[in-house]
């Protein structure tokens, strides 16, 4: 039999225990959660912790029982992120990420002249799998370009069967008697499309000028267009002052607008002159004159250093102007020595 004090003393220990101190809430951890979450505990509750979706426990105790002392012990769990596998390479493309760990999201972008089949982004799901899978990069091609009016293909070489890929070109022209306005080469751009086609267009230019003292001979047509050519002469001792033929541009007028200019008569009749880098005399290389543009160098005295220098005249559309420096002596002046046999200054 019990004795009624030891009896009395139990009973007293009991309502010590059962009247310990409460705990309180317990610490937050990051990424977990506790079950059952409430404000206090009395002494003997049970508590358990979890990670949320998409994380894992490292380490540390999950299940804990509020002692007497009204202190949780001390909680070393740590829930870490779920990691996703390594996404891969993106060929012809970039994946752009910080770090594989969930709820992280990486993007997809495809260098210039490739464009995305995919997703352009995927990210870290909770299970620890990616939520898309890895896109493709496909080359952007462009369709056949279209042929402008007046026009035609003159190069186009298609790489991917009928279409042109990234930066392959096309080369037009126009038909006869049609100019182009624009650029005769077209790209395919990374969007998928061709650059600015050029426009051509009906060029008609008038009938030529006949220039003063010479003729102009061109096509005998009753219109004159695009790339027509005429070609200019001159009549005796008449030279010509511009190009020999000229052509029908773009904007409907000549390339060129030559005229006959003169040739020049030398006052001079002899003389030792420079012509085209030669020395000759005057009364046979220009007995007939000169003409327009040809340009001689005469022989001059300096008396005081006893040398000679040249100083240049060009006949110009029938003048002709003799340096001032130049002293033309008389064949009978035999004992006078030329400036052209003097040593040069």
């Amino acid at each position: 039999m019990i004795p009624p004090v030891l009896i009395l003393f139990s009973s007293f220990l009991c309502h010590v225990a059962i009247a310990g101190r409460t705990c309180p809430k317990p610490d937050d951890l990051p990424f977990a959660r506790v079950v059952p979450l409430k404000t206090s505990y009395a002494p003997g509750e049970e508590i358990v912790y979890s990670c949320q979706p998409g994380y894992v426990s490292r380490g540390g105790i999950r299940r804990f029982t509020c002692p007497l002392t009204g202190l949780w012990p001390i909680n070393t769990l740590r829930c870490t992120p779920r990691v996703c596998p390594f996404a891969g390479i993106l060929e012809n493309g970039t994946v752009r990420y910080t770090t594989f760990e969930y709820p992280n999201t990486i993007s997809f972008s495809c260098n210039t002249g490739f464009y995305l089949k995919g997703a352009n982004s995927a990210q870290c799901t909770k299970e620890g799998e990616w939520s898309q899978e890895l896109p493709v990069c496909a080359p952007t091609t462009c369709p056949p370009p279209p042929i402008p009016k007046f026009a035609k293909l003159s190069v186009y070489q298609p790489l991917s069967g009928n279409n042109s890929l990234y930066r392959g070109k096309a080369v037009f022209e126009c038909l006869p008697q049609h100019a182009m306005f624009g650029n005769d080469t077209v790209t395919c751009t990374e969007h998928g499309n061709w650059t600015e086609l050029p426009e051509c267009k009906e060029v008609k230019c008038p009938f030529p000028s006949r220039p003063d003292n010479g003729f102009v001979n061109y096509p005998a047509k009753q219109v004159l267009y695009y790339k027509d050519k005429a070609t200019y002469g001159c009549h005796d001792t008449y030279a010509l002052d511009g190009p020999e033929e000229a052509e029908c541009g773009k904007f409907g007028k000549w390339s060129a607008q030559p005229s006959c200019k003169a040739s020049c008569k030398l006052s001079v009749k002899r003389a030792t002159v420079i012509y085209e880098g030669e020395r000759v005399n005057i009364q046979d290389k220009f007995k007939n004159g000169m003409l327009h543009g040809q340009k001689i160098s005469f022989f001059c005295k300096n008396k005081e250093k006893k040398c000679s220098y040249t100083e240049d005249a060009q006949c110009v559309d029938g003048i002709i102007q003799i340096p001032k420096c130049f002293k033309e002596h008389s064949s009978f002046a035999f004992w006078k020595t030329e400036a052209s046999d003097v040593k040069p200054c």
